[in-house]
């Protein structure tokens, strides 16, 4: 009988040196297919994640392989209010119920390999969102990724579509969903 790995969630508000390195080397290996592209570059990912840290409401959780194992995964959230350039660049108007107060932007979800399929993705969303006091929680997603897998499990996780962004030049049309986390 075989038992499916239970990760250490660790959330911190503060990007240190330390925890940039991290989350960098663990970008490096979520990502490693995709880093010739220009938008996913491990240079463009810091910076990204360096302005991302210094808005309100910024936080992470690292899943860790054991109590002192290895990283295996990452989430970080920061809070948009409802006049936020998060929602100005959006292709058509977004629902009104996601953008009349506060919300929790959720900017990054990533798990090495080897840990992908067992609901890591998915305990570090929950615990990145537990505790915050936005109600909504929004995320931007490659419809391609995965070939449409990715969409369809955050879906499953209760996610809408609400909008079509292109974040920057470099990036690619993206879907934004957006779910009530609490009332």
């Amino acid at each position: 009988m075989t038992t499916t790995p239970t990760p250490v969630l660790r959330r911190h508000t503060t990007l240190t040196p330390q925890l940039r390195e991290v989350i960098g080397e663990l970008y490096t290996q979520v990502r490693a297919d995709l880093l010739e592209h220009p938008n996913y570059r491990v240079e463009v990912f810091l910076g990204r994640l360096d302005r991302h840290a210094a808005e309100p409401g910024w936080s992470v959780v690292i899943a860790y392989a054991a109590p002192d194992g290895e990283p295996v995964g990452y989430a970080y959230a920061n809070t948009v209010t409802p006049g936020d350039r998060w929602w100005k660049r959006m292709n058509s108007p977004v629902p009104g119920r996601f953008t009349a107060r506060d919300a929790a932007a959720v900017k990054e979800i990533g798990v090495v390999p080897a840990w992908r399929g067992i609901g890591v993705s998915r305990q570090m969303h929950d615990a990145l969102l537990a505790g915050r006091g936005e109600p909504h929680a929004t995320l931007m997603v490659n419809p391609a990724a995965g070939g449409g897998k990715v969409m369809r499990l955050y879906e499953g996780w209760g996610y809408e579509e609400i909008g079509v962004i292109q974040p920057s030049p470099d990036s690619p049309w993206l879907v934004c969903m957006g779910c009530t986390v609490r009332a």
